[in-house]
């Protein structure tokens, strides 16, 4: 259903592009688990550092097949990568998280690629299906997209004032209460498995950390695809962009987990981009666009000036702070 409503208006360009984005993220997915990392292992920063960039090249080889095919060109183009950037900062934020979760459960580091596989590939599944419902939404009710505007705005000013050191507590997520008390869970070292059957079929701790990396994905689109939403309403490009970013997701992981906390002006970045782009789409209410090129450039500034003031002015510790 969801590649129907990504072609309803019958672009065959786009309907092209889109078989070769299906047949990009097939391969190299079955590639990837099947021939690369068939045994658990732990992924190395070289590894990683090739694989970022591999996905990046991908990604914006794609962008530039939008540009040359598209029937909208550079617009298309621009769209495609203000939504891949901004999905692209909000998964670094993710990272945070996902490696805070897989900490907390004191999960062997050779488990980790396996357990980001899966959680990307649920990704991959379960946005295609959030962007269906935004965008069936948004083609009966339009109004919604000034919601989304105002849900930005609020995201926005809720991100720049929350304390990036607050930490979470994974036990909290109320999924996860759920299955503890529903589910049979096997307990001790099960091998890098999901599920034992023997003596019974029996669930472990690697399955209840995919399912907060599962839910914690969720929780992060609810930002990332409204702000999509708000670049562009081309579901083709929404989709693309944002499955684009998040494949890359696992490499970044790997390569960024030991730093990420050093780039923490990006939250003050994320913010200032959401608060944006939401009021962005909440202009046009009043018949005020703002065109495409200025959206992208915003975008790209605000994330590269959080990141290199963040590794050029230093974050001050605690200690020093109260000295």
């Amino acid at each position: 259903m969801l590649i129907f409503s990504l072609f309803r208006n019958n672009n065959q360009a786009e309907t092209i592009l889109f078989v070769v984005f299906a047949v990009v993220i097939i391969v190299f997915l079955i590639i990837d688990l099947g021939i690369f990392n068939k045994k658990a292992q732990k992924i190395s920063t070289k590894s990683a550092l090739y694989q970022s960039i591999f996905w990046v090249i991908i990604s914006t080889i794609f962008g530039y097949l939008v540009y040359l095919f598209d029937d909208s060109g550079s617009d298309a183009a621009l769209e495609y990568f203000s939504a891949y950037l901004t999905e692209k900062a909000l998964s670094l934020d993710n990272i945070f998280v996902i490696l805070l979760i897989l900490k907390y459960f004191s999960v062997k580091e050779e488990y980790y690629h396996k357990i980001l596989f899966w959680g990307i590939l649920g990704a991959v599944i379960f946005r295609g299906i959030f962007i269906f419902i935004g965008a069936l939404f948004i083609a009966k009710f339009h109004w919604i997209l000034y919601v989304f505007g105002v849900f930005l705005i609020y995201s926005g000013i809720k991100i720049y004032f929350e304390d990036s050191d607050e930490k979470i507590d994974p036990e909290k997520n109320p999924i996860l209460k759920l299955c503890r008390k529903y589910l049979p869970m096997a307990e001790g070292d099960t091998g890098g498995k999901f599920v034992i059957t023997k003596p019974k079929l029996m669930f472990t701790e690697l399955f209840l950390v995919i399912v907060l990396v599962e839910t914690t994905d969720l929780i992060f689109a609810v930002d990332s695809i409204p702000a999509a939403f708000a670049i562009t309403q081309n579901e083709f490009l929404i989709y693309t962009s944002n499955i684009f970013a998040v494949l890359g997701l696992r490499a970044m992981f790997f390569l960024l987990a030991g730093i990420i906390d050093k780039f923490y002006l990006l939250q003050k970045g994320l913010s200032i981009i959401l608060f944006f782009i939401g009021a962005k789409m909440l202009l046009e209410i009043f018949d005020m666009h703002i065109p495409i090129t200025l959206s992208f450039t915003v975008i790209l500034l605000t994330l590269t000036l959080s990141i290199v003031i963040s590794v050029l002015v230093p974050k001050k510790k605690k200690s020093d702070e109260l000295a």
